[in-house]
């Protein structure tokens, strides 16, 4: 499909998470729906609402967003994220949108009756799996539920037209659970936003010499304080000489992490976006993740375009976003100190440390949201030539294998 001959869909964007709760499933759909206004489409917003969301919102006016009206759902607060609730008014909303496609960001409860609720009124959908929700059970103490949750995940995913994966190892990962008609959908990364430029700005070099006076090396992680992001991980660096720690973002464990953390002296910024964040970035030399469960990790790719190297485990997303000696290192996450020791490497180099970031934002600079949204519109045409479930029949089964499996 040529870009602009297609003619103006709308588009139901129904998510897990939106503002003013910060995070990649949010980040995520803010750029969907910057890149459907961008090529002249319409959407209609669900989202959960969230504990002093009528605050925020008589101060951010945030009833529409881009100009298209936003819906909130009831919801309960678990650990700081809002959970929505698959209430019955969400079948009333999607039924008067008129949208020609669902778009489920991270479908489970709310996502997950959106897309049965499409399927009753013939909307053809597309559900995006960007949370490991069975993973982040079993993280937060809840492992007994780990298996139902994994279940239900399955049959949310394979009730849709078509399953987006961000991730090669995700995409192996539902085809075992046996989700039909997967295909491939990464990120984009902001590659103006996030560039090497920022570093020689006063304001950033102002801040490297209050964190390291005497031009240590400056390590950071960039995301969500939660338990499924293991931080925790980062206490392997500690007694490391010439080492300076930066934890950008927030989160229920940020005070369980101020005390693990806390022989390494680390600055804690809190959450942070735009110009704050490219900022955070932009003043470290190292960028490491440390969570092992990644789905996909868009926070590498910020880090690439930032020019840093980065260090990240050696399973999930990572696998497809780092490769090994060029820009970054992975490092086993059962294996005790290999992190510490991927570090040590780039501190020890700080001349192949600078290499390993100028090929990271190489690797990023053609991977704009711009193009990645296009071709999320392409898998959005699949999903309506496909149909709304049930779609197993010969003929879907044939438009899967042409139009799908040529791009996976």
């Amino acid at each position: 499909m040529e870009r602009g001959t297609e003619s103006p869909r709308t588009v139901a964007v129904v998510t897990e998470s939106f503002l003013p709760t910060l995070n990649g499933v949010t980040t995520s759909v803010l750029a969907v729906l910057e890149h459907l206004r961008r090529r002249g489409h319409r959407a209609v917003v669900i989202a959960p609402d969230t504990p002093g969301l009528a605050a925020w919102r008589s101060r951010s006016e945030q009833e529409r967003h881009l100009g298209f009206d936003v819906h909130r759902i009831p919801a309960v607060a678990y650990r700081q994220f809002p959970v929505a609730l698959p209430h019955p008014v969400l079948d009333t909303i999607l039924a008067a949108s008129g949208a020609d496609v669902l778009h489920a960001a991270s479908p489970f409860l709310l996502g997950g009756r959106a897309i049965t609720a499409a399927g009753r009124l013939g909307i053809p959908s597309v559900a995006v799996f960007q949370t490991d929700v069975a993973g982040f059970a079993r993280r937060n103490g809840l492992s007994a539920a780990a298996p139902l949750v994994r279940r239900v995940l399955g049959r949310i995913h394979a009730g849709a037209s078509l399953t987006l994966a961000p991730s090669s190892a995700t995409a192996a990962m539902l085809a075992e659970e046996g989700v039909p008609r997967v295909a491939r959908w990464g990120r984009g990364v902001d590659t103006t936003l996030f560039h090497p430029d920022r570093r020689s700005s006063g304001h950033v070099r102002a801040a490297r010499r209050r964190i390291a006076p005497r031009g240590e090396t400056i390590v950071g992680y960039v995301g969500r304080l939660a338990p499924e992001k293991e931080v925790e991980r980062l206490a392997e660096l500690g007694g490391m000489p010439g080492i300076r720690v930066v934890v950008a973002g927030g989160g229920p464990s940020r005070a369980l992490l101020e005390r693990r953390l806390r022989h390494l002296d680390v600055t804690f910024t809190g959450p942070l976006r735009g110009d704050a964040l490219a900022d955070a970035y932009a003043m470290l030399d190292v960028f490491v993740h440390t969570g092992a469960a990644e789905t996909f990790g868009q926070t590498l790719q910020e880090a690439h375009a930032a020019g840093l190297p980065v260090v990240a485990p050696a399973s999930g997303g990572p696998l497809d976003l780092v490769s090994p000696g060029l820009d970054g290192e992975l490092y086993d996450p059962e294996a005790p100190l290999a992190l510490r020791g991927a570090v040590a490497r780039l501190h020890a180099d700080r001349a192949l440390a600078e290499r390993m970031g100028s090929a990271g934002r190489l690797r990023v600079e053609g991977t704009t949201w711009e193009a990645v949204g296009d071709e999320l519109l392409a898998h959005h045409e699949t999903a309506r030539t496909i149909g709304a479930p049930p779609a197993a029949t010969r003929a879907a089964r044939t438009v899967w294998h042409e139009k799908v499996g040529a791009r996976t």
